[in-house]
């Protein structure tokens, strides 16, 4: 009996299975093409409506662009309208953003000001090479060798070229900077490249290389009477006694006849402040106490004094007749004149800062052959 109640109820159950199967099959099938008929009909109705604008508009070529157009512009006006008070609020941030910050700085000591903004102008400062002499006004606190450092040029430069006795500057005072080491000439009549270069003691090539010089012939390198014209590292004449054998009231006596070993003692003694490079041919040998300067090796001098006024100023040359060539420069004395010998060790002069100089030291160079090369392979 309980397995004839238990066979009906498991028949029952698969019949039911089986019955809600089929209905959700039937239902699926039902809206799959309830959906399709309504997506067939609702392109269709939308192809009939594009195809009846598309034969309007084909057939009427131009008739709808003008309300097209009316109609266009009259929504992006609308847009415009809607966004301008977004657009309005997002300024009055901004300025109110920037007054305050305005404010805070109104705020601020005097001291605070000036130095936010000297930083702002330290950060602006140009690479761009200068081409023309530029106006400076002395600040507090300025002075001549500070105001060279700045424009990164030689005392001796603004000293010359704005006709400074001494180094005294004051505030307020107006110095002219030029763009490099050397002399701004203003043009006279009768000037030319040569006799400006041989002023100046620089070779003319030097102020045709200048690039920013101009000429009134290109070919010829003619020049205008008042134009300025850049005489890169050109050296201020000074008048100077040609004859300045005996500056200190001294005199080496002549040596007779001498032959040099080829070995060089140092001629002086100090702090060597710059050494041989491509672009200083020499040894410069410092000393605030001015100690005489010796002869490097025997030999014959060949040039004493300061007769051509150009940048190494007082100064002794020796031939010591082995293809060795040596040169003392910056003396403020010298005891020897042109044409007599000197043994090894020898005072010739006493050192000092004449010429281009910026103090008191011994610029030393040893020629072979007519070229420089380095002291310090040499001395002993």
């Amino acid at each position: 009996m309980y397995l004839m109640h238990s066979a009906r109820r498991s028949s029952l159950y698969w019949q039911t299975q089986t019955s809600f199967w089929a209905e959700l099959k039937a239902y699926i099938s039902a809206l799959s093409t309830y959906i399709n008929r309504r997506l067939f009909f609702s392109f269709y109705r939308f192809e009939r409506a594009k195809h009846v604008v598309v034969g309007g508009l084909t057939a009427k070529r131009g008739k709808y662009v003008r309300p097209f157009l009316h109609t266009s512009m009259t929504g992006l006006f609308l847009v415009g309208l809607a966004v301008t008070p977004l657009v309005k609020d997002a300024i009055s941030v901004e300025q109110t953003n920037e007054s305050s910050i305005g404010g805070s700085i109104l705020g601020m000591s005097i001291e605070a000001q000036a130095a936010m903004m000297s930083s702002d102008i330290a950060t602006q400062i140009s690479n761009k090479p200068e081409d023309a002499v530029l106006s400076y006004i002395v600040q507090d606190g300025d002075t001549l060798s500070s105001i060279a450092k700045k424009f990164n040029l030689q005392t001796d430069t603004l000293r010359w070229n704005n006709n400074l006795k001494n180094d005294s500057v004051k505030a307020g005072d107006t110095i002219n900077i030029p763009p490099v080491d050397g002399i701004v000439h203003k043009v006279k009549r009768g000037d030319t490249i040569y006799s400006i270069a041989k002023k100046y003691a620089i070779d003319p090539q030097v102020i045709v290389n200048w690039p920013f010089n101009t000429y009134t012939d290109d070919e010829n390198f003619g020049l205008a009477v008042g134009q300025l014209l850049i005489v890169p590292d050109g050296v201020m004449p000074a008048a100077k006694p040609s004859n300045t054998q005996n500056l200190a009231g001294r005199i080496t006596p002549n040596a007779g006849a001498v032959a040099a070993n080829g070995s060089f003692i140092w001629p002086t003694n100090g702090t060597i402040t710059q050494r041989f490079v491509w672009y200083h041919t020499g040894l410069d040998i410092a000393n605030a106490s001015a100690p005489d300067i010796l002869a490097a090796d025997s030999g014959t001098v060949i040039q004493a004094g300061w007769p051509d006024n150009v940048g190494y100023g007082n100064r002794v040359m020796i031939d010591h007749g082995n293809g060795f060539v040596t040169l003392y420069a910056h003396m403020q004395a010298v005891y020897v004149s042109v044409g007599q010998t000197v043994n090894r060790g020898d005072s010739i002069g006493k050192m000092g800062s004449t010429g281009r100089s910026t103090g008191t030291h011994c610029h030393f160079e040893i020629r072979v052959g007519g070229k420089n090369v380095d002291p310090l392979t040499y001395l002993q």
